[in-house]
């Protein structure tokens, strides 16, 4: 199913939640919507569902309006963010209730009903709790029962808000994978809104970021993280150092810090930002006797994990560097706290300042 969403807008109030957005989601595509609170994106994933309405533009299915359908009538599963299972309901009875409440040409047999049913507890790997009650469940469990309630329709296109916002971090990463293999086994459109980065960019064909109601980018993941358009993106989207420099005949220029590997550049003279990911700097210890420029003190080191993060101050009042290091290079290499390094920039990303 192909969604095409034209010029939307949604006000609540005094309050402006979509501003004129478009955008197209491809037939079989793995979307996020990604952005903070407030950015507009469960509101969009409303409209799409036909829970709600917009005051302003259009959202098309396969190229035909929805304005006139309702929520029943597009063909849509929607999983929520707190999965709204029926406690009293058991699983089995939970994942069969959209099929149970259909009018009666539409509804299917039981015997069709329970093979149907007893299909996706199997797809989604729960069949074994199938009498279960939903307070007898993990988070994790719920989550894939509230799935498997959306697909027992049998929808042209899946909408999840947050879908594992209430779970911890080991079972988010189990199920994101899940997820994402699923997708790919039945191949249908399919919309997620998050705010966590990592979830966006491990999971979606496509992401979507957001803020304010407007789309700031849209893009593949790589795409996304190796060439933000906007200063939000770069700052949405994993860890970053901005800094206040200046462009000078196509060349950057930050303070005590070299910036001579980085490209020329094609912008007017001017105060500009960078914005500069902690392994695209270069901290190396300096050798004694080489002059001070480009030099800042080590401040802080935490081995923690596959990289070792190294905070290094610079003089003058300037920002605090955060520089990323694999554990090899630094075993090479090692720095202490207290130690003088000298500083280059592999590579950044610079905009006008606002």
């Amino acid at each position: 199913m192909q969604i095409d969403i034209l010029g939307v807008s949604r006000q609540f109030g005094s309050f402006l939640a979509l501003k004129a957005v478009d955008l197209s989601i491809n037939s079989g595509e793995l979307v996020a919507l990604l952005g903070p609170s407030g950015s507009g994106k469960t509101t969009l994933l409303r409209l799409i569902a036909g829970l709600d309405k917009p005051d302003a533009g259009d959202i098309r299915f396969d190229g035909k309006s929805t304005a006139q359908r309702t929520a029943g009538e597009r063909d849509v599963g929607f999983v929520f963010q707190h999965y709204a299972l029926f406690r009293h309901m058991s699983v089995f009875e939970n994942v069969a209730f959209g099929l149970r409440v259909r009018p009666r040409k539409l509804r299917p047999s039981d015997a069709e009903i329970q093979r149907r049913v007893s299909e996706l507890l199997r797809l989604v790997q729960i069949d074994w709790l199938a009498e279960r009650l939903p307070a007898q469940l993990s988070g994790g469990q719920r989550q894939r029962v509230a799935l498997a309630r959306a697909l027992a329709i049998e929808p042209k296109v899946l909408l999840l808000d947050e879908p594992f916002g209430a779970l911890d971090a080991k079972v988010r990463k189990e199920l994101r994978r899940w997820l994402r293999r699923l997708h790919e086994q039945l191949g249908m459109t399919s919309v997620f809104v998050t705010h966590d980065q990592e979830e966006a960019l491990e999971l979606a064909d496509r992401v979507v970021v957001m803020d304010k109601g407007r789309i700031e980018q849209v893009d593949t993941p790589e795409a996304l993280y190796e060439k933000p358009a906007t200063p939000f993106v770069n700052r949405f989207l994993g860890d970053i150092n901005e800094l206040d420099g200046q462009i000078s005949n196509g060349r950057v220029l930050f303070g005590p810090v070299d910036t001579s590997l980085l490209p020329a550049l094609r912008m007017v003279d001017g105060a500009a930002k960078l914005y500069v990911r902690p392994h695209d700097i270069i901290a190396e210890a300096l050798v004694p006797g080489a002059p001070l420029s480009n030099s800042g003190t080590v401040r802080f080191i935490s081995s923690v994990g596959a990289n070792v993060r190294i905070e290094v101050e610079i003089e003058g009042g300037l920002p605090v560097l955060e520089v990323s290091q694999t554990r090899e290079s630094f075993a090479e290499r090692p720095l202490k706290i207290g130690e003088r390094v000298r500083l280059a920039f592999r590579r950044a990303q610079v905009f006008p300042s606002e």
